[in-house]
């Protein structure tokens, strides 16, 4: 029997179960979500679904792309879900799934974004992503990243939530949605990322959605549902920083007046650990990052310096900075001084 499995023509031995074929391919029911002619098939229903001849399969996982601090920051809620730490961190990239476990746990996010893809379902060594990542431990963000249309976007969200479901992870209420321009770019496309959202939010997703520091687009984003607006700092993996910060303070000041706990978070670009202060100096909710660790030249380090620099810029936002000056100001007193100063225009003598 022919069926076509993940794109690919894939010979059977008869009809069979989705619950007989899982073992037969070598996976975890719970470590995957399935559709059969493009329809979701919820996991209570594999044990009665049978595939016939022609059927198209699509099998999918998740794919990637510490301790507590001295001091307790305020919680971050979003879509009513509340985490601690402000650093949401990818899982794409790394050397090994060891190497991700790691560097993982040295950001202490408590969020972690995975892809959901059908490819790379097991390593050659048959070792999943969901292997390395404890979804007791980390609530799991399935994002759409590598959607270029409405329909695969919204299939990818329908997928990512099964699965999750069935790991009993909070994730499975949100999804970061990406629905890219064109491959050179990466840019969101305003006009089906805003069709996305409204359609996702009326299903009951958490929307977290990446968008262009576009205020504009901000603003209906969140009109139209969206649990939180992320815009780009700079382009995805071009490691050059927040570009527009003046946009983004723009995009701060409409989405929280009147407002003020509703999540901005920084998506894209993020380089190095004084770019994610800034991002948060300016006073954005948290950072979302991934190629910034995992392709440092030691992204354990980079993970550690990461989360303190998440935990520096929400400090320095929180406690206030000094106004920028012109001149000088001493901060030692004059008064008493064994000199005097000498007064402006006015030669000093040797």
């Amino acid at each position: 029997m022919r069926i076509t499995l993940n794109g690919e023509p894939r010979e059977l031995p008869g009809p069979v179960t989705l619950a007989e074929l899982m073992p037969q391919l070598g996976l975890k029911p719970e470590h995957v979500a399935v559709e059969l002619n493009r329809e979701l098939v919820s996991r209570s229903r594999h044990g009665t679904t049978v595939i016939a001849p022609g059927d198209e399969l699509e099998i999918v996982t998740l794919v990637g792309g510490g301790g507590s601090p001295w001091w307790e920051a305020e919680p971050l809620t979003i879509g009513g879900r509340t985490v601690r730490s402000r650093l949401f961190v990818g899982t794409g990239k790394y050397e090994t799934l060891e190497l991700m476990r790691d560097c993982l746990a040295a950001s202490g996010a408590d969020v972690v974004t995975v892809a959901v893809r059908r490819e790379r379902l097991t390593d050659r060594e048959g070792r999943s992503l969901l292997d390395f990542l404890d979804p007791n431990r980390y609530t799991i963000l399935p994002n759409t990243a590598g959607c270029f249309t409405v329909e695969d976007a919204l299939r990818t969200a329908r997928l990512g939530r099964e699965l999750l479901e069935g790991l009993g992870n909070p994730g499975a209420e949100w999804v970061k949605l990406e629905v890219l321009a064109d491959p050179r770019t990466l840019l969101p496309d305003p006009l089906t990322t805003l069709e996305a959202t409204k359609t996702l939010v009326k299903e009951g997703f958490q929307v977290l959605c990446y968008t262009s520091d576009d205020p504009v687009m901000a603003r209906r984003l969140k009109e139209a549902g969206a649990a939180s607006v992320m815009p780009a700092g700079s382009p995805i993996g071009s490691g050059q920083g927040v570009l527009n910060p003046n946009n983004i303070r723009i995009i701060l000041e409409d989405l929280k007046a009147g407002d003020p706990s509703y999540p901005v978070i920084i998506d894209a670009g993020v380089g190095t650990a004084s770019d994610v202060a800034i991002a948060m100096e300016l006073g954005c909710d948290g950072v979302l990052l991934n190629t910034g660790i995992a392709g440092a030249a030691d992204p354990l380090r980079m993970a550690h310096a990461m989360r303190l620099a998440v935990e520096a810029g929400w400090l320095a936002a929180a406690a206030g900075r000094i106004p920028r000056k012109l001149y000088a100001t001493a901060s030692s007193p004059t008064v008493g001084a064994i000199g005097a100063a000498p007064k402006i225009g006015r030669p000093v003598s040797q």
